[in-house]
């Protein structure tokens, strides 16, 4: 018996001394947790991007050549770029969309070996700004400017300055230029968006702004008369205020991702028409421009575009003949339509929004 309590007694000390030895390892486990989950960085949290961006790079390059071919015909040559750019900003009620378009293009002719003319030349800027009249409506309001002019000089009617001369000097009459004409709108109204692909611009309130820089081309492009000196730097403003409304409608249809078409109508009626105008009273007052861009994408890089343009400005007077008689060489408000297909190599840079 007295053994036992002896061997209990030397065993008491020892258990004490690990229960205290347990303890301190569970202490320090605990504190080197403690630790590690203090020096481990809080999760990232990525911003939201609000952002979309798109860029698309367009170049195209035809060439013909002619050998003995018993048909006829020219050597030719053109070329012609594209740059399309957009960025769009949604966050809540509010939406901000950028547009800008640029496109230039030559042609060469064998028939005119000392010409480089002009087959496309455009520039066109858009932004807007919307804010949603309530997060399940389809209705923003809507504020925009857009701005369409042109790189360089375009002439028509080309002629050889010494008729003899093979080698002389190209000229022609000269048709726009930059600046000449530039349009400038800022419209205030309601957009109304029911889906991605289509939207309704009306705006009751809209100024527009037509520049002509160059004199002798603000006959042609309606420029309010001032005075009858015979010289057209001064007979004729260099620009002309407009206030009226206006209507746009977008429509951008993907099918796929090789086939894109898309439409843009543009309505503008201005309420200071001069109707007792004789030169232009029987025109129909309102402005129209009509934009559309098909292309097809059958293999990476290359597109196939179609591109028209359509435009009815009843302020426009295209010069048809040179006789000195106003009344004869133009012709009032006449349709005007352009259209250039294509076989481009292209690059488009799209994005993914986080």
């Amino acid at each position: 018996m007295k053994k036992l309590f002896a061997l209990a007694a030397l065993l008491i000390p020892f258990s004490v001394f690990a229960q205290d030895l347990t303890d301190a390892q569970k202490a320090a486990m605990d504190s080197a947790q403690a630790v590690n989950a203090a020096a481990d960085p809080a999760p990232k949290v990525e911003k939201p991007n609000y952002w979309m961006t798109s860029y698309s790079f367009d170049l195209g390059i035809n060439q013909t050549a002619l050998v003995n071919w018993a048909a006829g015909g020219y050597n030719t040559a053109t070329i012609a770029a594209g740059l399309d750019v957009t960025a769009d900003y949604n966050k809540d009620l509010t939406s901000w969309t950028n547009h800008i378009q640029l496109d230039y293009g030559f042609l060469w002719s064998a028939d005119k070996p000392n010409l480089l003319q002009t087959s496309k030349d455009r520039i066109y800027i858009e932004t807007h700004f919307g804010y949603k009249t309530s997060e399940t409506s389809k209705w923003n309001y809507s504020a925009g400017i857009d701005f369409r002019t042109q790189f360089s000089n375009n002439f028509d009617n080309y002629r050889q300055e010494t008729p003899t001369d093979p080698k002389s000097k190209w000229i022609g009459d000269l048709k726009s230029g930059l600046l000449s004409p530039a349009y400038t709108n800022v419209a205030l109204g309601m957009e109304w968006k029911p889906n991605e692909w289509f939207n309704l611009n009306l705006a009751p309130l809209t100024g527009g702004i037509t520049a002509v820089t160059i004199p002798s081309l603000r006959q042609s492009y309606g420029m309010p008369k001032v005075g009858e000196t015979g010289d057209p730097s001064l007979d004729y403003k260099s620009y002309l205020f407009q206030f009226g409304a206006q209507a746009k409608a977008n429509v951008k249809v993907l099918i796929n991702d090789k086939f894109k078409y898309e439409t843009q109508l543009v309505l503008f009626y201005d309420y200071l028409y001069d109707y007792k105008n004789p030169a232009i009273n029987k025109t129909f007052p309102v402005r129209i421009n009509w934009d559309n861009g098909i292309s097809w994408t059958p293999v990476k890089f290359f597109k196939i575009g179609l591109s028209t343009w359509l435009i009815y400005d009843p302020l426009i007077n295209l010069k048809v003949k040179d006789t000195g008689d106003p009344s004869v060489d133009y012709k009032q408000g006449p349709v005007q339509f352009k259209e250039f297909l294509s076989l481009n190599f292209t690059y488009t840079f799209v994005p993914k929004k986080k």
